[in-house]
C-alpha cells in the first residue's frame, strides 16, 4: 500500500482511461480560507453528516475563499506514486476524464467551486496537462458540484457532451460548437436544494439522470424542453450523492446517498430498486469496475465508514455482498477510482482514493 499527502483537504480521484496514458490519474483538493471569525464553519460537513461544502457566497461580507489543486500523479513501475505536476484553481469538487478514441488526446474536464468547468489536455511527451478551455457555467457564488462525460461506452475524436450539476439547483449541458469548444446549450432548476450528483446513460446519451438534497432522483430527456422529468423518484431517506450508469450493462444504474446505502436499479423501472446494499456510511461516491471481466464489481466511497468493493450478482434476482474493505483512510471517504491499467496476473485492479481533512491519498489493490 502507498500513502501520498495531498496537503490539502482530498476529494476527488480520477484515473485516465486512454490506453497511452493509463499510469496517469488526478486528485483534487479543496482548501477553505476563511478569517478567524468565520472558523465556526469551517466543517464540509453539518450535524446530520451531509456534505455542506460551504454554500457562503463569497460577496464582500464573505471573507471564506475556496482554493483548490489537481495534483497530476503517475504510477510508478513498482507500483508506487509520483507527483509529476500541480494546476491551480478555484477549489476542485469533481474531475472526469473523457473517454476519446485511440488517436485522440486525453481530455480532463475540472468542476470548480466558482462556477467554472476548465478543460485539459494531455501533453504525453511533455508529461503535462495543459489548459485548453474554461467555460463559465454559473455566476462565481455558484459550485459546479459534478461534471459527467456523454462518452463511455462510445469514444470519439472530440469531446462529446458534458453534463454539470450546481449548487443553485440547476443542470447544463454542454456541447462541442463548430470550432471543437465546449459552450452550454440548456440550463434549467432541477432541484430545490443542491444537486450532489448529474449523470449521463452511457447506453442512450439523451438521457441524464440527476439525484440530490431534495431527497429526489431524477431522469431527463435533453431532446425535450425541461418544465418537467421524463420521471421522478422521491422513495429516498436521505439526499442522493452519486450515480453511475453501468458501462457494460444495459439497464443498469448504481445509485448512492447518505443513508449509508447504495440502490441498483434498473433504468425502465427507476421507482423500485432491484437491491439496496448497505456500505456503513454515506456513499459519496460509486465506480462500476472498467473491465467486462468485473462487471459484477462497485467501488464505494462510504465517507465516515472507508471504501469499499461491493460485488452485485446478476442472475435471476440481484444480489449484494461486500467482498473487500479498506480502513486506512482516517477521515471522510471521498474520493475514489479504479485504473484502467489491465487486471494484475492475481486478478486484482490497481486503486486509488483519497480523504478529507487528513489530506492523504492511498494506493491499493482489490
Amino acid at each position: 500500500m502507498i500513502s501520498l499527502d495531498t496537503i490539502w483537504p482530498a476529494d476527488s480521484v480520477e484515473f485516465c482511461p486512454h490506453e497511452s496514458a493509463s499510469d496517469i490519474f488526478v486528485c483534487g483538493t479543496y482548501q477553505l480560507e476563511q478569517s478567524p471569525t468565520d472558523a465556526a464553519h469551517t466543517a464540509l460537513e453539518d450535524s446530520d453528516g451531509h456534505s455542506e461544502l460551504n454554500f457562503e457566497p463569497t460577496t464582500g461580507k464573505q471573507s471564506q475563499v475556496r482554493r483548490g489543486k489537481c495534483l497530476v500523479l503517475q504510477v510508478t513501475e513498482d507500483r508506487g506514486v509520483s507527483q509529476i505536476q500541480e494546476i491551480s484553481l478555484a477549489a476542485v469538487l469533481d474531475q472526469k476524464w473523457c473517454h476519446t478514441s485511440p488517436t485522440a488526446s486525453p481530455i480532463l474536464g475540472i468542476a470548480d467551486s466558482e462556477g467554472n468547468i476548465t478543460i485539459h489536455e494531455w501533453h504525453k511527451e511533455e508529461r503535462r496537462l495543459k489548459p485548453f478551455q474554461r467555460i463559465s457555467c454559473a455566476p462565481s457564488d455558484v459550485l459546479c458540484l459534478s461534471l459527467d462525460w456523454s462518452t463511455r461506452r462510445f469514444p470519439t475524436n472530440n469531446f462529446g457532451s458534458l453534463v454539470v450539476s450546481l449548487s443553485n439547483g440547476s443542470l447544463c449541458v454542454l456541447t462541442p460548437d463548430s470550432t471543437g469548444n465546449l459552450s452550454v446549450v440548456n440550463r434549467w432548476h432541477a432541484h430545490d436544494y443542491e444537486p450532489w450528483i448529474a449523470a449521463w446513460n452511457y447506453w442512450d446519451t439523451s438521457i441524464v439522470y440527476s439525484g440530490g438534497d431534495d431527497l429526489t432522483m431524477k431522469g431527463w430527456d435533453v431532446r425535450q424542453n425541461f418544465s418537467q422529468p421524463i420521471f421522478t423518484n422521491k422513495r429516498f431517506d436521505a439526499g442522493i450523492t452519486t450515480i453511475q450508469s453501468h458501462p457494460h450493462i444495459e439497464y443498469l444504474i448504481a445509485v448512492g446517498s447518505y443513508d449509508n446505502k447504495v440502490c441498483l436499479f434498473d433504468t425502465r423501472k427507476p421507482l423500485v430498486p432491484l437491491v439496496q446494499g448497505d456500505v456503513g456510511g454515506g456513499a459519496w461516491r460509486v465506480k462500476w469496475h472498467p473491465s467486462p471481466s468485473r462487471k459484477e464489481d462497485l467501488l464505494v466511497a462510504s465517507m465516515h465508514d472507508g471504501f469499499k468493493v461491493a460485488k452485485a450478482h446478476h442472475g435471476e434476482d440481484v444480489t449484494w455482498e461486500i467482498v473487500k474493505r479498506f480502513d486506512d483512510h482516517k477521515s471522510l471517504a471521498y474520493g475514489a477510482d479504479w485504473s484502467f491499467a489491465p487486471i494484475g496476473v492475481d486478478g486484482e485492479t490497481l486503486i486509488a482514493t483519497c480523504s478529507f481533512y487528513d489530506h492523504i491519498l492511498h494506493l491499493w489493490s482489490g
